[in-house]
């Protein structure tokens, strides 16, 4: 489908963002790679009479590795992400998650800001950025805030994050221990029909922490510290992950649609849970 008509604004500065998003209000839209919000144009299931494009504005396209942290621009791309050098060994839980959004096309445009601002309860990187306890930094009239990852999904496309803020930049404290993003999807390009995002610190044998996520299974992204807590202290055995399992089919709250009924998708998210955790204990 075509969309509706609407006005388009390149600027050159977040001030010039920030000037357009005052102007007008609920009207307008920022846009970063795109991938999220022109299709929802196109279905018109978004009207945007003023779409203001920050592909110009400079300070989002960087990543930034330090001692205890890493810092990646709202602007870059999965396709970034997935050949960072450094990302690759700091935090490739990153672009083990980042190799399973969509398709090389998509990756190559879509930005991690996008994916994560936008809200859609099907997005991959919400999920991981609260496994990972991200903070994510906005912008707006009023100045600067940041905002917990685990604090900003409040809905389906509804968010902590005001109309005239713009997300500039995701912060990930230091990934520790073993790793996993384990999704299954009905093809290459569609959205999740559960997926989950799995990081365990093991020590003597036994686990020490784990954090865990799950995606497109509620009308937000899933942090389920219940799930979490059921692997700390065992070894990650048979009952440990029936526990885990338990807990997070007690936070999710799934509907059926074109990917299953909702006892079908219960299903496949402790099916995924139980890999992801696996794969993230082998790697502890």
């Amino acid at each position: 489908m075509i969309p509706a008509a609407f006005e388009y604004y390149r600027p050159k500065d977040m001030a010039g963002v920030l000037s357009l998003l005052e102007k007008h209000g609920d009207d307008a839209r920022v846009m970063a790679g795109g991938h999220s919000l022109i299709p929802m144009m196109k279905l018109r299931m978004a009207d945007v009479p003023h779409l203001i494009d920050l592909q110009d504005v400079g300070g989002m396209s960087d990543i930034e590795i330090s001692g205890d942290s890493i810092k990646i621009g709202a602007l870059v791309t999965q396709t970034k992400i997935i050949d960072h050098a450094g990302l690759a060994e700091a935090a490739p839980i990153l672009s083990e998650a980042a190799l399973q959004i969509a398709d090389p096309q998509v990756r190559y445009m879509g930005t991690v800001g996008g994916n994560v601002a936008n809200g859609d309860p099907g997005n991959d990187m919400p999920g991981l950025m609260q496994c990972l306890n991200a903070i994510f930094t906005v912008i707006g009239t009023d100045g600067e805030r940041q905002i917990a990852a685990r604090d900003f999904y409040e809905g389906a496309y509804a968010t902590a994050r005001e109309d005239d803020e713009v997300l500039t930049a995701v912060i990930i404290p230091m990934p520790k221990g073993g790793y996993a993003y384990e999704k299954q999807k009905r093809k290459i390009g569609d959205y999740a029909t559960a997926a989950a995002a799995v990081q365990i610190v093991s020590g003597g044998g036994a686990c020490v922490s784990a954090s865990i996520a799950m995606t497109n299974l509620s009308d937000v992204p899933v942090f389920s510290a219940d799930a979490g807590a059921a692997l700390v202290g065992t070894s990650v055995d048979e009952a440990a992950l029936k526990a885990a399992v338990t807990a997070m089919l007690g936070d999710i709250d799934p509907t059926e649609d074109n990917r299953g009924p909702v006892a079908f998708k219960n299903h496949v998210a402790g099916i995924i849970l139980r890999r992801a955790i696996a794969r993230a204990w082998s790697r502890a």
